[in-house]
């Protein structure tokens, strides 16, 4: 059976190589040192952080959809975050704030829209002003530049009509299309010799042993429906089904993604001159989002939200979408049962808000109080890859892993890269490239 399926394998590689030309490693008898598997911001980042280090290797990008960028990277609210919310020392605060400033130079550099609006965290009782406090304490420890305490009095010098009891103002946070930037990557890519591979969906890896030269590894095969690609190593960086593709190598299936929808509303375009900045609540502790806040877009559009509900798809762009093996995997998994009893309340408050937007509204109105339900209508939504533990707890870092066996232990995966991901994504990529340098001795 084994023979049979290498010897699959090795036609449908065949017949790659004659469908797609020189973009196949048959050609030469030769796989190639690296693919990455997954078009998104991280994939992309470090697929030019490694052509970059290394300019002779060979490497290909395989993505499952018809483009870049599709889904995480292409649906997020376009903040780049400058790095207060997170624990001190942890790996979202370093490379947050890493990435904010390599963010920036790129953005310069070449010539990718983008402003630095800035963010005002916006404090409306005493408790939340200890609150504040203790993240300004955070911030400051973590870095972050030019991090600022603004009095009640203050608040209207940075947003005219936003009122509250004392606010964190950031002005390194701005806003850009993660999607033009993970394009602006891709082409780099391409112009220094790397191949993309879209429409490309993995369905397993395997090693190939017949086709092992003498005292060169045997090449893995990177496996879709009806065609093969070899190589040498294989980093994941699926985002969403990070997971499936973690355990084709062996992992154990924890941490596993659970998809959480975030849905945005539209300010109409009377109305946007009420908000020129970044407007965020001061986040509850006892919750594991952010809260609806205010997000200038770089099209002049106005984002307001998103809420957070579970979505019956990993892909699940509306309530409509339902897939029945995304919900299967839900309904067996432990984790997510504990964590929807943890948070049964805010869970339906939010789903009731998913329902009755004006709910939402209401929220908003305590920072901005001239914005009425009439200004506001529903706009796109998002899909967060939340990675959870066994025990219902969600994985707040970012999480790699290297599957067993022959075959895993010549993959890397990135299984868990939440927010702020998109900001961070440069960084990641030096982080990874070295990981991948050291384990696998590029």
């Amino acid at each position: 059976m084994l023979a049979h399926l290498t010897k699959r394998t090795l036609l449908q590689q065949l017949s790659f190589a004659r469908r797609y030309g020189s973009t196949s490693s048959t050609d030469s008898c030769d796989p190639l040192d690296l693919v990455i598997v997954g078009g998104g911001i991280v994939g992309c980042a470090t697929a030019r952080e490694m052509m970059i280090r290394h300019p002779n290797i060979k490497m290909a990008i395989v993505e499952k959809e018809n483009a870049l960028a599709k889904h995480q990277t292409g649906h997020n609210s376009g903040v780049v975050h400058a790095g207060i919310y997170y624990k001190p020392g942890s790996m979202k605060a370093k490379l947050c704030v890493e990435g904010l400033k390599l963010s920036y130079e790129y953005f310069c550099k070449h010539n990718i829209p983008h402003n630095k609006v800035g963010k005002l965290i916006v404090a409306l009782n005493k408790d939340q002003v200890k609150r504040l406090d203790d993240l300004y304490d955070r911030g400051i420890k973590n870095n972050v530049p030019d991090l600022q305490l603004v009095e009640k009095d203050c608040i209207s010098k940075y947003e005219p009509k936003c009122q509250g009891e004392r606010a964190l103002w950031s002005p390194w946070t701005g806003i850009v299309d993660w999607a033009v930037v993970c394009k602006h990557f891709a082409e780099e890519f391409e112009k220094m010799g790397g191949k993309i591979f879209l429409n490309y969906e993995v369905t397993g890896f395997s090693e190939m042993t017949e086709s092992k030269g003498k005292g060169k590894l045997a090449p893995l095969s990177v496996q879709s429906k009806d065609r093969c690609i070899l190589t040498n190593y294989v980093l994941t960086c699926a985002g969403l089904h990070s997971d499936r593709l973690a355990v084709m190598t062996g992992c154990d299936l924890s941490p596993r993604i659970v998809p959480f929808r975030g849905e945005y509303l539209l300010l109409s375009e009377s109305k946007r001159h009420l908000c020129t900045t970044n407007i965020y609540p001061v986040p509850d502790p006892r919750f594991p989002f952010l809260g609806v806040h205010f997000t200038p877009r770089v099209n002049g559009e106005i984002w307001l939200g998103p809420n957070a509900v579970l979505a019956f798809a990993r892909e699940g762009y509306r309530w409509r979408d339902i897939n029945i093996r995304d919900c299967i995997e839900m309904a067996k998994f432990p984790g997510l049962y504990k964590l929807c009893f943890r948070f049964f309340i805010p869970g339906c408050k939010e789903i009731i808000k998913s329902i009755f937007y004006p709910l939402a509204v209401a929220d908003l109105r305590k920072f901005i109080p001239e914005v009425s339900v009439k200004d506001v209508k529903r706009g796109p939504a998002g899909v967060r890859a939340q990675a959870l533990d066994n025990n219902g707890n969600l994985v707040d870092d970012f999480v790699f892993d290297g599957g067993k066996g022959n075959v895993g232990a010549r993959v890397m995966h990135c299984r868990n890269a939440p927010s702020p991901a998109a900001t961070s994504s440069m960084a990641i990529a030096k982080f990874i490239c070295d990981k991948l340098e050291a384990d696998f001795k590029f």
